[in-house]
C-alpha cells in the first residue's frame, strides 16, 4: 500500500481495508484541528490507487469493509470517484460497504443523482464534522459552513440512503457559550436525524490557532465536569428517530452509548450520577486521540 503523512480514519473503520485516494484535507483550515498541519490537500494519481486496490484484492480477502481515506475524499471529482469505486467493485467483489469522510461543500458539489450513482455502487456511509450547531462559534472556528447548511448537507446525503456518521466535540464553545453550543447542537443534530452521532471532548493540539488563543487566555477550556454538564444538555436537546449516539472516544471522560430514543432517559441518568460524584470519571492519563 502507499501511504503518505498521516492515515486518519474513523474509530468504526478500524478493520477497514484503508485505500489512501486524497493525502490531507480539502479545507485544512478548522482552528482546532492539527491532523494535516503544513500538508498540500491533493488527489493521489489514479495508478497509484489502483495499484493499491490491486495489492488488496490479493492480501486482504477477509475485511469485508473499504474506508477511502484522508480528509474529505467525497470532494474527488464524480468520474474519478466513480472509477475508484467500480474498480474496487470488480477487484474485491466481496467488499459489502465503502465509506469516506465527507464535509458540507463536498456533499453540495454532489448532484443528488451523482450521489445516488455512488450509492449503488457501494458508497454506504459518510462521516462528517458538524462540531457544534452554533453559528457563532461555527464562525470563530472556521468550519466553512453555518448550521442551516449542514442541515440541509446531511439531509441530502441521507435522503439517498447513504447513512450518515456526524461528529460533534464538547468544549469546543468554550465557557461563555458552553450552554448555547450544546442546545443548538442538538437542535442541528435532530433537524438532520443522522444514523450515527459520535461526541468527542476537545484536546488541544499545539500549533493550532486554537491552542494558541488558549495559551493566551483567550479560550478558556472546559473542566471535565462543565463538559460533562454540556454533554448531558447536548443529549437532552436530542431527539432522534433510530440513532445511536455514543461518547465513547479515547478523548471522552465518561464512555456513553445510547440508542435514541429509548436510552435516552437512562444516558441522562448516568451523566446525572457522574455529575453527583457517584460515577468516577476517566483520569487524564488515560485520554488520548
Amino acid at each position: 500500500m502507499h501511504y503518505e503523512g498521516n492515515i486518519i480514519r474513523p474509530p468504526s473503520e478500524a478493520n477497514s481495508i484503508l485505500f489512501q485516494v486524497t493525502v490531507g484535507c480539502s479545507r485544512n483550515k478548522c482552528t482546532f484541528c492539527g491532523s494535516y498541519q503544513g500538508e498540500r490537500f491533493k488527489i493521489k494519481p489514479d495508478n497509484i490507487i489502483m495499484e493499491d486496490i490491486a495489492f488488496a484484492a490479493d492480501y486482504c480477502k477477509n475485511q469485508r469493509r473499504v474506508f477511502l481515506c484522508d480528509g474529505d475524499a467525497l470532494i474527488i471529482p464524480q468520474k474519478r470517484l466513480m472509477n475508484i469505486l467500480t474498480r474496487i467493485e470488480e477487484e474485491l467483489p466481496w467488499v459489502t460497504r465503502v465509506g469516506v469522510y465527507a464535509n458540507a461543500k463536498s456533499i453540495a458539489m454532489k448532484s443528488t443523482e451523482e450521489l445516488k450513482q455512488l450509492r449503488e455502487h457501494k458508497l454506504g456511509i459518510a462521516y462528517m464534522g458538524l462540531e457544534t450547531g452554533d453559528d457563532i462559534t461555527l464562525k470563530e472556528i472556521n468550519k466553512g459552513a453555518d448550521s442551516e447548511e449542514m442541515i440541509r448537507m446531511g439531509k441530502k446525503i441521507r435522503d439517498v440512503g447513504i447513512k450518515l456518521s456526524v461528529t460533534v466535540i464538547l468544549g469546543i464553545a468554550g465557557k461563555e457559550r458552553s450552554d448555547i453550543h450544546a442546545r443548538q447542537t442538538g437542535r442541528v443534530l435532530s433537524a438532520i436525524d443522522p444514523e450515527y452521532v459520535g461526541a468527542l471532548s476537545l484536546m488541544l493540539i499545539p500549533g493550532t490557532p486554537l491552542y494558541n488563543d488558549y495559551k493566551t487566555g483567550k479560550f478558556p477550556l472546559l473542566t471535565p465536569e462543565e463538559m460533562l454538564g454540556e454533554l448531558r444538555t447536548m443529549v437532552a436537546a436530542t431527539n432522534l428517530s433510530q440513532g445511536l449516539f455514543h461518547a465513547n472516544h479515547a478523548s471522552n471522560y465518561l464512555p456513553i452509548k445510547a440508542r435514541m430514543p429509548k436510552d435516552k432517559e437512562k444516558t441522562l441518568a448516568l451523566i446525572d450520577e457522574a455529575l453527583a460524584g457517584r460515577i468516577r470519571l476517566k483520569p487524564e492519563w488515560l485520554r488520548g486521540l
